[in-house]
């Protein structure tokens, strides 16, 4: 068994696809309309190969999510510079940045529905 893909329900399709897109690096590896009406896309990371499922229900209506109880982690190379490039997009750190004395850092930012996103710098080999 493999992992293929993690669902998440999201309130503006194109919205979400425009931020894992554009400001994570995702790409979109396709779309469809689920049987019950749900309207899907894949945004996959190249390198892993995993995808994420945005999912909009267009009939389900909002939606509410417990926090702490859901994040994506993300490696980058290095969180500084990747700070610095989502400052510029005024998307800012909302946890963060913490670095350790090994060289790992890790900060948070958040999606546009509010799912966290933990961006993870592993210490150096």
């Amino acid at each position: 068994m493999r992992i293929l893909h993690t669902r998440i329900r999201v309130r503006d399709l194109e919205r979400s696809i425009a931020f894992y897109r554009d400001v994570l690096g995702l790409e979109e590896a396709g779309r469809q309309t689920s049987p019950r009406g749900n309207k899907l896309a894949f945004m996959r990371d190249g390198e892993s190969g995993h995808e994420i499922e945005l999912c909009l229900q267009p009939d389900a209506g909002d939606f509410e999510f417990p926090e702490d109880i859901f994040h994506i982690a993300l490696a980058v190379r290095d969180l500084r510079q990747v700070g610095e490039e989502l400052g510029k997009r005024g998307i800012p750190f909302t946890d963060g940045p913490h670095f350790s004395e090994r060289g790992s850092a890790l900060a948070f930012i958040d999606d546009p529905d509010g799912y966290e996103i933990e961006l993870l710098q592993e210490p150096p080999a």
